[in-house]
């Protein structure tokens, strides 16, 4: 993700492309350095992570289900014995691919999806942090010292990032 965030700065923000609406544009970022072929690899980055998400993605929200419902859960189980485990699996996996055939443009669904996740983030870095540093939870092994410093800077640096996206969004 970062080769590819700094191929699109290097090429296409260079040249003054600041807006990438397609998948198209996107490629473009590629034309320097794969000419021709620039959109097939492109295409073929797309999928290979499509093949790479998909099944990540279907695999926790059945298991984030499953744990919270109290279902059976785990894929070393067979599937008569996690019925409800593999058929969440199955509906999230059919969702995930199924967003392939909607009119949603992928390159929007992966910023919006990217803020989204951005914001979620900052509450549960902060409640992470404070278990983390708590003995009764960690057990012998809470978080102390440079690393617990390190937690929190980084915790501060997301909560500032997304106030900093709400202060553009509403002025």
């Amino acid at each position: 993700a970062i080769a590819i965030i700094f191929t699109t700065a290097a090429t296409l923000n260079k040249a003054g492309v600041t807006d990438i609406s397609s998948s198209t544009d996107a490629a473009k970022a590629l034309e320097p350095v794969a000419g021709k072929f620039a959109f097939i690899i492109f295409a073929a980055g797309i999928i290979g992570t499509g093949l790479l998400a998909v099944p990540v993605l279907a695999g926790s929200a059945a298991f984030a289900v499953g744990e919270a419902l109290h279902w059976k859960v785990g894929l070393a189980r067979e599937p008569k014995e996690a019925v409800a485990f593999y058929g969440t699996l199955t509906i999230a996996a059919a969702l995930g691919t199924g967003i392939m055939f909607t009119p949603i443009d992928p390159i929007k669904a992966l910023y919006w999806s990217a803020v989204i996740n951005g914001i979620c983030a900052v509450p549960v870095m902060v409640v992470m942090m404070l278990m983390a540093g708590r003995a009764d939870i960690m057990g012998d092994f809470p978080i102390r010292g440079w690393l617990r410093s390190l937690g929190w800077l980084s915790t501060v640096a997301m909560t500032l990032c997304v106030v900093g996206l709400a202060a553009q969004w509403l002025l």
